[in-house]
């Protein structure tokens, strides 16, 4: 008979999870290695945990805000298409954007001069400057960048700078969170005042996948339209998050359409890349882009049939 020493050991079942609601019926649940900061700030509850199928991960106020194994496809996303829309973006702005990456892809652009960046909250900066180094990858130290702590809308209206592309990298639109002014149509005009001629603004808006682009997503569009000649809703999707992730362009150039982005040639893209951006990029490229700006049919219809607007005096919330 074998020795008691020898015997198979029981296999260890219990574990630490992170578990995050998607909506009010569906959550994610992943194994969570480690909790490595857990505090709130003067704003929100601020988070870095690790987890196995997403590794560092930033959470605020329950939500994920961005992953390491695909917090590149969210930031090519939301600046890229953006930036080159413009013919030679030289001046910046960054609403929000406190892992820093924004501001990462927003300098690998040749022509940018300066970049602007202004976030509310400086305990997230500061907790993802030691705890989320890669994001950041050496911007920081880039003397084009310029990091404000504060109002992303009060600089705005405080100052006179006027900028080409406005990239609004912000908390989602939560009930009581510190974002949701960010979202209305009063804080649209006033971004529309301080784009130069040609200027291009982007936003992240949300969810949009086929069970929750009702959530914010059609109204962040509907409100843009309200403000701009030009809005295109496109879209990606980010596993972190747990569904396809919204996003909308506006412009008042009459020459950028929705449908020349939808149908924009592969090779256009890719060269423009190439001729304007240095480095390599990991997820976005010319036939990335057309999935993007293709939207599925339900949600293409959702978008369209879309009839709220976003004011200070009604919001609109996501979960």
């Amino acid at each position: 008979m074998a020795d008691s020493d020898d015997k198979q050991q029981p296999k260890m079942t219990s574990s630490f999870w992170f578990d995050e609601e998607v909506t009010a019926d569906h959550s994610m649940r992943m194994r969570m290695t480690s909790l490595k900061y857990d505090k709130h700030s003067q704003f929100q509850r601020v988070q870095v945990v690790e987890t196995v199928p997403f590794g560092t991960t930033l959470v605020l106020d329950g939500k994920t805000q961005s992953a390491k194994n695909d917090e590149y496809v969210y930031h090519e996303t939301l600046v890229h298409p953006a930036l080159l829309l413009h013919e030679a973006p030289k001046r910046i702005y960054i609403g929000g954007g406190g892992e820093l990456a924004t501001a990462r892809e927003c300098l690998k652009h040749k022509s940018v001069e300066e970049v602007v960046m202004v976030d509310l909250d400086g305990d997230v900066v500061d907790v993802c400057k030691k705890h989320l180094p890669e994001w950041n990858d050496g911007s920081t130290e880039d003397p084009r960048l310029t990091v404000h702590i504060g109002d992303a809308r009060s600089y705005l209206v405080e100052g006179s700078d006027t900028f080409d592309v406005v990239v609004l990298d912000i908390s989602d639109p939560i009930e009581a969170g510190p974002a949701v002014h960010l979202y209305t149509k009063e804080f649209y005009d006033l971004v529309r005042q301080k784009l130069n001629p040609g200027g291009v603004l982007v936003t992240q808006s949300g969810p949009a996948g086929l069970m929750n682009h009702t959530e914010c997503f059609g109204a962040i569009h509907k409100t843009l339209a309200a403000s701009f000649r030009t809005v295109v809703p496109y879209s990606v999707s980010i596993p972190s998050f747990g569904s396809d992730w919204g996003f909308n362009v506006a412009t008042d150039r009459g020459d950028i359409t929705s449908k020349s982005l939808r149908e924009k040639p592969p090779d256009a893209t890719d060269a423009a890349i190439s001729g304007r951006i240095r480095g390599p990029l990991r997820h976005y490229d010319g036939g990335t882009h057309l999935c993007m700006f293709n939207l599925i049919k339900a949600v293409r219809d959702g978008v369209e049939a879309e009839d709220r607007v976003i004011t200070e005096a009604n919001p609109v919330f996501m979960y």
